[in-house]
C-alpha cells in the first residue's frame, strides 16, 4: 500500500524533553535575509552547554460519548461548540499538555464527516444529523489543536454499537445496515467481535480517517467484548454474550479453540490488524490502546485482586505487549495509591515488568474522582510516575475535572507539576533515522527583538517541532514551537541554540550561535 505524505507545516507546541546529545552541528550556518546581522555566529560550545529537555507524555481524554467533556450538551450551535472547543484546548496549552486524545467514534457514528457511519446524535441530538452551519469537528479539533503545538490523538470504541438499546438509530447506523453483526447486550448494542465482516467495517473506519485526517495516532480503550452484566432472571449469574451464530460458523468449519480462546482470538486479530494497517498507510502514526488496569490473575501480584479483563472482556493484553502490536500502552490504573488491592504503583510496575519491546507505557489516571478523592492524590499519583518510570507519561480521565478546577486541582498542576514543558517521548521503532541540525535564518532585527526563522537541515526529514533554548546572561530557558518563525528578545541574550524533532519524536542533533 502507499504512504501518504507527510505534513511539512509546523504549529507551535510546549517544551521539549530530551537527551543531551553529545553530537552538535558546527557546519549550520547562520543565513541573514533582509537585514544583514553580524551579531550571531555558530557556536558548537554552545550546543554543548544547553541543558537536557523534559520527556514526558502530558495529555487528557476528551471524551464525547454522553457529552462528558465536549460538547457540553446536545444540540449547541457550531458556535457555541467551537468556542468550547478552544477553551478546552486553550486549558490544555495553559498546563502545558502536549497531546489530547479526542474521542471520534463512540457507538459505530462520526465526530466527522463520513460515508462509513452516520454522524453521532451527541453533536446536534439526532443521529445522522450533521451540524449546522457546517463544518467538520474533527478537522477542526486538528486544526486548533496543532496550532497550539498539542498533538491530537482520535480515538475509537471498536465494538460498542449503541449506548442505549437502539432507540432513534440513523437509516445508515449499523443496527439498521447490518443487523446481523449487532447483538443486544444488557441496556446496549454490541458488535460481534466473531463477525468478520463487521470487524472489517470496524478497520474501514480506522484506516478512512487515518488517510484523510493530520491525526497523531490512533487510540482504542477497553472496550472489546462488553463488560458483564447481571442475566436478567438470575442476577447471580453473568448474561453471556450472545454470539452463537458466529462462534457455530466458526466450529463448523473446522475451528478447534474452545470459545472463550475463539473470543480472545477474535481481539487479538483485530487489535493486531490495527497495528499493521495504520502503518502500511503511515509509519509514523502511534497506536495507542487504554486497556483496563488489571493484568491477568496468573501473571499479576498475588495480592492484586479484580475483574480479569482476560477472561471477562477476551482481552490478552500481555500477548499485545509481548508481540509489540501497539506504540503505546495507557493501563486505566484507577485507583489510590493505598487501595492494596489495586494499588496504583504496584499495577504500573505490573505493565513495566511486561513491556519487553520497550513501547511506551503511559499510566491512566482517574482524575475525574476528585472530588471524590482528594486532589492531591492525583499530584501524588503523577510523581509516583515519575519516579517510577521517569522520562514516560500519563493521561487524565477526564478534562472535565480540570476544567471545572475542583479542589483547586487544575490551579494546582498548573503552578506546582507542569511549571516546565516537555517533549512526548520518542518511537524510535517506528523511524530510527534523525532530523538534520536546523540553520537559522534572520528576517528581520532591531535593538531590542530579533525574528527568526528555522530551517531543516541539508537533506532533513520533515521536522514537526523545534526546540530553541535561549540564554539570557548565563540562565538557559527552553520552548518547543510548531512554528518555525519566532519572535526573540534581545535583552540581555547571549546564545541560541535550536534541534529540530521529528514527527515520531527522533530529535536532531543541535546548532547553537552566540550573541557578538
Amino acid at each position: 500500500m502507499k504512504h501518504l505524505s507527510r505534513r511539512h507545516w509546523l504549529t507551535q507546541t510546549g517544551v521539549a524533553a530530551s537527551t543531551l546529545l553529545a553530537s552538535c552541528s558546527t557546519t549550520s550556518i547562520l543565513k541573514p535575509f533582509g537585514t544583514t546581522s553580524s551579531r550571531l555566529k555558530p557556536d558548537a560550545e554552545a550546543a554543548r552547554q544547553a541543558p537536557p529537555v523534559a520527556r514526558e507524555f502530558r495529555a487528557a481524554w476528551i471524551a464525547t460519548v454522553a457529552n462528558i467533556d465536549w460538547p457540553s450538551r446536545k444540540g449547541l450551535s457550531t458556535e457555541a461548540q467551537i468556542a468550547e472547543m478552544r477553551v478546552i484546548l486553550d486549558r490544555c496549552v495553559a498546563l502545558q499538555f502536549n497531546a489530547v486524545i479526542f474521542q471520534v467514534r463512540t457507538a459505530a457514528d462520526a465526530f466527522y464527516a463520513s460515508e462509513l457511519e452516520p454522524w453521532s446524535e451527541y453533536l446536534t441530538g439526532t443521529q445522522g444529523q450533521a451540524p449546522q452551519p457546517f463544518y467538520d469537528p474533527l478537522a477542526m479539533w486538528i486544526q486548533e489543536a496543532h496550532a497550539r503545538g498539542l498533538e491530537l490523538h482520535a480515538w475509537f470504541n471498536p465494538f460498542r454499537a449503541r449506548q442505549t438499546e437502539g432507540k432513534g438509530a440513523a437509516a445508515n447506523h449499523l443496527s439498521r445496515t447490518r443487523p446481523e453483526w449487532v447483538k443486544p447486550y444488557g441496556k446496549q448494542l454490541w458488535i460481534d467481535p466473531g463477525e468478520r465482516g463487521a470487524v472489517d467495517h470496524s478497520l474501514a473506519v480506522f484506516t478512512d480517517v487515518v488517510r484523510r485526517y493530520d491525526i497523531d495516532g490512533v487510540h482504542i480503550d477497553d472496550y472489546f467484548y462488553p463488560y458483564p452484566v447481571p442475566h436478567p432472571s438470575n442476577p447471580k449469574q453473568e448474561l453471556d454474550f450472545p454470539d452463537t451464530p458466529s462462534w457455530h460458523r466458526y466450529t463448523n468449519a473446522g475451528g478447534l479453540l474452545g470459545r472463550n480462546d475463539w473470543r480472545r482470538n477474535n481481539v487479538d486479530a483485530m487489535v493486531e490488524r490495527i497495528h499493521r494497517e495504520i502503518h502500511q498507510i503511515k509509519p509514523w502514526i502511534r497506536f495507542g490502546i487504554s486497556p483496563f488496569g488489571i493484568g491477568r490473575p496468573d501473571l499479576r501480584p498475588p495480592e492484586i485482586q479484580g475483574l480479569s479483563q482476560y477472561h471477562k472482556l477476551y482481552a490478552n493484553v500481555e500477548r499485545w505487549m509481548a508481540q509489540g502490536w501497539f506504540d503505546y500502552l495507557v493501563p486505566q490504573l484507577y485507583w489510590p495509591i493505598n487501595k492494596r488491592e489495586q494499588a496504583f504503583g504496584t499495577l504500573l510496575d505490573y505493565w513495566h515488568r511486561q513491556n519487553t519491546h520497550k513501547r511506551h507505557v503511559w499510566a491512566g489516571l482517574y482524575t475525574s474522582s476528585v472530588p471524590n478523592w482528594p486532589a492531591q492524590e492525583i499530584v501524588s499519583q503523577i510523581n509516583t510516575v515519575r519516579q517510577r518510570a521517569p522520562g514516560t507519561g500519563h493521561v487524565h480521565f477526564s478534562m472535565v475535572a480540570l476544567s471545572q478546577n475542583r479542589q483547586g486541582l487544575f490551579d494546582t498542576l498548573k503552578n506546582n507539576v507542569y511549571n516546565y514543558p516537555a517533549l512526548v517521548p520518542a518511537s524510535p521503532w517506528l523511524e530510527k533515522d534523525i532530523p538534520s541540525a536546523p540553520q537559522l535564518e534572520i528576517v528581520e532585527e532591531n535593538a531590542s527583538q530579533l525574528k527568526i526563522r528555522l530551517l531543516p537541515g541539508s537533506g532533513s526529514k520533515p521536522v514537526a517541532r523545534w526546540v530553541l533554548w535561549l540564554r539570557y546572561g548565563n540562565q538557559w530557558y527552553v520552548e518547543i514551537h510548531r512554528n518555525s518563525r519566532l519572535l526573540v528578545n534581545m535583552d540581555r541574550l547571549t546564545a541560541i541554540a535550536a534541534a529540530a524533532v521529528d514527527h515520531v519524536g527522533n530529535e536532531s542533533p543541535r546548532s547553537a550561535w552566540v550573541v557578538n
